[in-house]
């Protein structure tokens, strides 16, 4: 089997057949951190908790003080429900990498998911101390102070948000629900409560808010991979 191949599959979304790929991959040679990685990943694509852990504590064990792996790692916790184990993880990603702004952010998206408000403000302020230019971070920060009812705050991250991804600000005669374009003609996103009840949270509907939201081009593909991580396959 070729490691490419599954690579391509799981950028696809062909979870299933690049599974195939990474078992046959790992029972050929074993220990290859790039193969558990990736058999790990699409394990938690397929909402295979308990089996894609086994890989990560197999790459923990082999790189300690690798902390994609560490934050790969929180995902999959997460996931099967231990929260305080997912946030350790992160906090020792953090620790060990932290002038990364990717490190706060989203540390501070699963506090926010687990009703950690505070914590989830003080960590997207750290992450827009390292990058003032990171929108996400921004838009994020604002739906969490529109969550503890402060809204003239959020609204100055939303239009920090929007200024920084080349987005006119917002005048107040301006109706609320209607969606606007700016002068290149996309559409402006909607602004949503991620974690309110009446919203299906999906990988694809919370990656739907942020796109065209922009940033840091690595910054920004690490944390669409850590959201889409959050979320099992259907």
């Amino acid at each position: 089997m070729n490691f490419e191949k599954g690579v391509a599959l799981y950028k696809e979304g062909n979870f299933d057949t690049a599974l195939e790929v990474f078992q046959e991959l790992n029972s050929t040679e074993q220990g290859n951190p790039l193969f558990h990685l990736f058999r790990g990943r699409t394990l938690t694509r397929l909402g295979k908790g308990a089996e894609a852990l086994a890989d990560f504590d197999i790459l923990i064990e082999l790189e300690p003080y690798n902390t994609d792996f560490l934050s790969d790692r929180g995902v999959v916790l997460h996931l099967l429900g231990r929260n305080e184990d997912a946030l350790t993880e992160l906090d020792r990603a953090a620790n060990l990498d932290p002038n990364n702004p990717y490190r706060y952010s989203s540390r501070a998206y699963l506090k926010d998911r687990i009703g950690d408000l505070t914590g989830a403000i003080q960590d997207y302020e750290k992450a827009i101390a390292l990058d003032p230019e990171d929108a996400v971070s921004y838009n994020n920060l604002g739906l969490v102070e529109e969550k503890m009812g402060r809204q003239d705050k959020a609204k100055q991250h939303f239009n920090k948000a929007d200024e920084l991804s080349g987005y006119p600000p917002k005048k107040e005669s301006e109706d609320a629900p209607e969606t606007k374009k700016n002068h290149s003609g996309k559409s402006k996103p909607e602004r949503t409560n991620s974690t309110s009840p009446s919203t299906k949270l999906t990988a694809g509907h919370l990656l739907g808010i942020l796109k065209g939201i922009f940033t840091k081009e690595e910054v920004r593909k690490e944390f669409s991979s850590f959201i889409q991580g959050l979320f099992t396959k259907k």
